[in-house]
């Protein structure tokens, strides 16, 4: 059974998905119409092209009436969470949504600029085709995903009007398209512009989401982990002190995959070679070495000592 998070008593509560009493078929109807886009950010060739796509659909939304353009971001200021969303639309005014709410997650902010986005779009008289561009694509997906416990209000809610939408014209589709900062895309610059403008004051009393009460507990869990790891004899004189590609450590995290757990994770033997030669017991000659200085002599005397 579904587990939704009500933020004003900060306890779960277990209901059925108000979207559809079957979840599993609310959840194939809705995956049958929405595409996501994300930009390969590796080749400056591709961002280019990517870039010019983005360009295309604010050219179409700009001149065919049966598409709404949804532009969507958030951020957060001393505790304060601002989301916006501006809707475009072909021949009207644009549409501009503004919210804020204290002590919030960034995913729950984008999710809910996103959400504020959709339902604006889908009130519109005549339109088929909805693009959604935003900076977070992990969020919007997490729309799709009826596992995701904790964001289950905003799923249900875009859910619902999204099978109304859809149930009009089974013609009817929505878009995700990823626009992160590298793109410096003028229409997604301005909203981000102007989330991060406000000077919000938090006004007392104010209670803290699921989700960032279980982030900052996370978040300690990690600091302590990080240092006691440090000063303790655990660590020893010979773990590999992984860098990241600005030649900076990695740190250990609980999200997006773990540091690099999810690179090994799906081999075991693969997992254990790799971390045996993170904490340098490996059985290598430079291990052997180590531990039997007087007495190893490695066999192939003619090649250098075997190292990690």
């Amino acid at each position: 059974m579904p587990i939704s998070i009500h933020c004003r008593l900060n306890k779960i509560l277990s209901y059925l998905c108000p979207a559809n009493p079957n979840p599993s078929q609310s959840l194939s109807i809705l995956s049958s119409y929405n595409t996501f886009h994300t930009p390969n950010k590796q080749s400056n060739t591709n961002l280019k092209a990517y870039i010019q796509s983005l360009n295309n659909i604010a050219l179409n939304s700009s001149s065919e009436p049966s598409v709404a353009l949804v532009v969507s971001d958030a951020s957060i200021k001393n505790h304060v969470a601002i989301s916006i969303a501006r809707i475009h639309v072909y021949n009207k005014q644009v549409i501009k949504t503004i919210h804020q709410a204290v002590n919030v997650t960034s995913t729950e902010a984008e999710l809910f600029a996103i959400r504020c986005g959709i339902n604006q779009a889908t009130n519109l008289q005549d339109i088929r085709k909805i693009v959604v561009i935003m900076d977070s694509i992990h969020s919007a997906k997490k729309i799709f995903d009826f596992l995701s416990h904790s964001f289950q209000v905003h799923m249900a809610s875009i859910s619902n009007k999204l099978r109304k939408f859809f149930s009009i014209n089974i013609n009817n589709t929505i878009e995700f398209w990823e626009c992160p900062s590298q793109c410096d895309w003028s229409l997604h610059k301005a909203v981000d512009r102007e989330t991060k403008k406000f000077h919000p004051i938090p006004s007392l009393p104010w209670k803290s989401s699921w989700n960032l009460s279980k982030k900052r507990e996370c978040d300690n869990l990690v600091n302590r982990w990080k240092m006691t790891f440090q000063v303790l004899e655990g660590k020893g004189h010979n773990f590999l002190d992984l860098l990241d590609d600005n030649n900076n450590p990695l740190e250990p995290t609980y999200s997006k995959g773990r540091t690099w757990l999810k690179y090994f994770g799906h081999s075991n033997l693969l997992c254990a070679r790799a971390s045996r030669a993170i904490v340098n017991h490996a059985p290598i000659c430079k291990y052997c070495l180590r531990l039997f200085s007087q007495e190893f002599k490695c066999p192939c005397s003619t090649y250098p000592i075997e190292t990690r």
